[in-house]
């Protein structure tokens, strides 16, 4: 019987599939760059593309672990659309660490104080939670207030996702 299983063993093709791991060159090699215009674009259509494109989803070689993602770069943060009357109603909480130390500011509010500012915490809510990679994803997404941004030597290309996030968009 010992000697059966030394002969099956012996004969045992070994496991020609592999499982793929991207390497550092190889995800640095297949950046890119992406410019997307957020003008009467729904926040958050355009922020769960964003994330989807920070993270790599879009690439065939995406490891959940590994960062993989691209650069964004969105221009007009000042003239993203809001659905319904979220503008007026919706409320941001933050508390200060201290008794009694909770804050609230509606959505206008943080629209006049800094467009940029509700953009990236949008896509931060969408990426993973307090990790590392969420921190380095993160540092790949450059908001603008206006359509005058300094990343044009990189040449990014635009990114047309107004059939996925205009506010106007048609009903099928």
């Amino acid at each position: 019987m010992l000697i059966l299983i030394e002969i099956i063993m012996a004969l045992k093709v070994p496991n020609k599939m592999k499982s793929y791991f991207p390497k550092g060159k190889d995800l640095v090699e297949n950046r890119k760059w992406w410019l997307i215009d957020a003008n009467d674009l729904v926040l958050g259509r355009m922020a769960s593309t964003i994330a989807s494109r920070l993270r790599g989803k879009h690439k065939a070689i995406m490891t959940p672990g590994t960062d993989c993602g691209d650069f964004i770069v969105v221009i007009n943060s000042d003239k993203i659309h809001l659905t319904g009357n979220k503008l007026r109603d919706k409320i941001h909480y933050r508390h200060t660490g201290y008794p009694g130390g909770i804050r609230q500011r509606t959505m206008q509010e943080r629209f006049e104080r800094d467009s940029r500012e509700i953009v990236t915490t949008a896509v931060r809510r969408m990426l993973p939670k307090e990790s590392s990679l969420a921190r380095t994803q993160m540092r790949r997404l450059k908001v603008f207030k206006d359509n005058i941004h300094n990343h044009a030597a990189q040449n990014p290309t635009p990114l047309n996702i107004s059939s996925i996030a205009h506010k106007y968009r048609s009903q099928s």
